[in-house]
């Protein structure tokens, strides 16, 4: 190898386990023990810490520095690929595992003012359904704010503007909630508290959330029912007690599978025939049911059940009332 493939695959290993011995590296790397000083020392002076620890053999520890080299993000950039990191899954690649690993090499070896604040962004991504509303951005201070409210355990005081409601001081009361975690779903953010007003979790709009200071009392923290915070939340935006969406129904539409697959969210489609394709979905009532198969734009006959057959007759009542008028 080459000088800079084999520094390249020096910090490689350097960055997979918490320490290495000369030897081993010598050996993975098929040169000498001299050779690897050699190598560490440039790596050094590229402004990587890299610790030697004592010892027989000796060894090496590559640890957190002042800077993050020799990448050089700032710390807003360095908590912005954490963010993303952990929302990757809602793209719908499969990028778990990548994710997972390009978020551990990062904090591996940031400094630890960044890892402090990397370590209380916990976040729930929910993938985005075809249709979903159009995303919208919220400072990035305000979700390292509340995110630090979660990993304090510190009852969060907060006005909570009405939509479209311009950012001014508010006189009335503010409003009180145990943060539990940050949820980024439909490309927009909310924050899963518990709601002290109404002893219930609360799933609030981050857009519309207006920090007071300073925060209320630390509280002790509750746990989600049924144990999985995906499964919760998931099933708070489904309008249910559990992760089934309340109203299903199947159709089939005279389109083909490839036509259909691409939009079909989280329903299943099947191949019916040349140019037919049964579908199954769900929501959370049988009117946004029977408009959700309307976006595909294509004749279909109901399979059922009875109440999705009306819900079709009385979206068909209301739209010929409005191309009338």
């Amino acid at each position: 190898m080459s000088t800079t493939a084999r520094l390249l695959k020096l910090l490689s290993l350097l960055q997979t386990r918490r320490e290495w011995s000369g030897s081993l590296l010598a050996e993975r790397l098929e040169i000498s023990d001299r050779t690897v000083r050699r190598d560490i020392d440039r790596l050094r002076e590229m402004g990587y810490r890299i610790e030697a620890t004592m010892g027989p053999d000796g060894g090496y520890l590559l640890a957190a520095g002042a800077e993050l080299p020799p990448l050089l993000f700032d710390d807003a950039q360095v908590v912005a690929i954490a963010i993303a990191l952990q929302t990757a899954t809602a793209v719908g690649a499969d990028l778990d595992e990548a994710a997972a690993r390009a978020l551990t090499t990062i904090r591996q070896v940031m400094p630890s003012r960044l890892r402090h604040r990397l370590d209380a962004l916990e976040i729930v991504a929910i993938a985005q359904r075809p249709g979903g509303s159009a995303p919208t951005a919220v400072p990035l201070e305000l979700l390292i704010e509340l995110a630090a409210a979660i990993r304090d355990r510190a009852t969060l005081r907060f006005d909570y503007l009405s939509r479209g409601e311009p950012d001014s001081d508010i006189s009335v009361p503010p409003r009180r909630g145990e943060p539990h975690h940050l949820v980024n779903a439909q490309g927009r953010w909310y924050l899963l508290a518990w709601d002290l007003e109404s002893d219930d979790w609360r799933l609030f709009s981050v857009e519309r959330i207006k920090p007071r200071t300073p925060t209320g009392p630390r509280f002790q923290r509750r746990e989600i029912p049924g144990g999985d915070i995906d499964e919760f939340v998931s099933a708070r935006f489904k309008g249910s007690a559990t992760n089934e969406w309340a109203c299903r129904g199947t159709v089939i539409l005279d389109l083909p599978i490839d036509a259909v697959l691409p939009f079909v969210g989280d329903g299943v489609a099947k191949e019916a025939g040349p140019h037919r394709t049964i579908v199954e979905s769900g929501s959370w009532s049988w009117g946004s049911l029977a408009a959700s198969f309307g976006r595909f734009e294509a004749p279909m006959d109901v399979i059922g059940p009875p109440e999705l057959r009306e819900a079709f007759a009385t979206l068909a009542d209301r739209y010929a009332a409005a191309a009338i008028r």
